[in-house]
């Protein structure tokens, strides 16, 4: 029961912070020569899947936690 509770405690703190994490601040174009950044500011495609691809990764995690247990025992 322990490790339940360690693990829910790990995701609620993990989901708390994808809460409060703040998209960082789009930096002001350089003065002078060069040509100041010629994106479009489109999102990349891989910015569409960022939740699917971390409960994904948690779903691994606890995947190969328990296969390493049953090995392991």
């Amino acid at each position: 029961m322990k490790t339940i509770n360690k693990l829910v405690l790990a995701l609620f703190l993990f989901a708390i912070t994808l809460t409060n994490a703040a998209p960082p601040q789009p930096q002001p174009a350089p003065t002078g020569s060069g040509n100041g950044g010629n994106g479009t500011g489109a999102p990349a495609p891989i910015d569409m899947y960022v939740y699917i691809l971390g409960i994904v990764a948690i779903v691994f995690i606890v995947y190969f936690t328990k296969k390493y247990k049953s090995v392991k025992a």
